[in-house]
């Protein structure tokens, strides 16, 4: 049985991944946490009371209940030193927060090794959007002009999303660097163009009533070629955090990206 804590319990991934792994036969949820703490987990996601109270302190509640997996999903100020934390205990973390800076993953790489403890992030846990990368990657070989389009609920905290950023990479890898649009392109509102990455556009949209949505349109001669995913709801994550929490502790360092345990 693998023991998980969940930190940022009370925001509406946190309440998901709570219900999903009290549903799991391989998988005991052992603490929660959140900065505001103090309810039942059961009376948190409308179940009968649990016996596990969400508590305040990270650390604390580390210590207390030995979980061999964190799953984060707090907030992009907070995880890495959420993950920090964790791998200093020995306490393998599952990030779904995304707003990680490079030199963030190179740190966590770097305690992975000094602490002997693995670490997963995910851009996204979503099967479906992860085939939809892995898609356009192959697209790009075809049709290396590439627009990203990421549209998610108005709370999100940061632009673009770590799938579109993602996206962005794995087509990189890919196409030869060149920028996209007429050499004298010029913006009459600033940012119109959306941001730019080696030499690709990418837009992000913040609306209520979304979810989590990507596409990754590639034109070519006459043509033009649509790869999108939609999530319509949270419950469209729980396979691959679920998969990610079973399987962190066999994996060696710092692994990025769900298209790594789907083999």
């Amino acid at each position: 049985m693998i023991k998980v804590l969940v930190n940022g319990a009370y925001g509406r991934m946190g309440q998901t991944v709570l219900g999903a792994v009290l549903d799991d036969d391989d998988l005991e949820l052992v603490a929660a946490v959140d900065l505001r703490g103090g309810l039942d987990v059961g009376e948190l996601i409308g179940r009968g009371m649990c016996g596990i109270s969400v508590t305040s302190s990270l650390k604390e509640a580390i210590d207390a209940h030995k979980p061999d997996v964190m799953v984060d999903f707090t907030r992009p100020d907070s995880v890495f030193k959420n993950a920090c934390a964790a791998l200093e205990r020995k306490v393998s973390p599952v990030i779904g927060t995304t707003g990680l800076t490079e030199e963030d993953r190179q740190t966590i790489e770097k305690l992975t090794q000094e602490h002997d403890t693995p670490a997963f992030i995910a851009p996204n846990f979503a099967v479906g959007a992860v085939l939809m990368m892995i898609m356009a990657q192959k697209a790009a070989k075809y049709m290396p002009h590439a627009e990203i389009i990421e549209l998610h609920h108005d709370e999100k905290l940061d632009a673009p999303s770590g799938t579109a950023i993602q996206t962005a990479e794995m087509i990189k890898k890919t196409r030869e660097s060149f920028r996209q649009g007429h050499e004298d392109e010029k913006e009459t509102l600033p940012h119109a163009r959306g941001a730019e990455y080696d030499g690709m556009r990418i837009h992000s949209v913040r609306l209520p009533g979304l979810v989590a949505h990507q596409e990754v349109i590639f034109g070519g001669l006459g043509q033009t070629l649509t790869i999108r995913h939609d999530s319509y709801n949270r419950e469209s994550f729980m396979p691959g955090v679920l998969l990610a929490c079973k399987k962190v502790r066999s994996l060696k360092g710092l692994t990025v990206g769900l298209d790594k345990l789907l083999v």
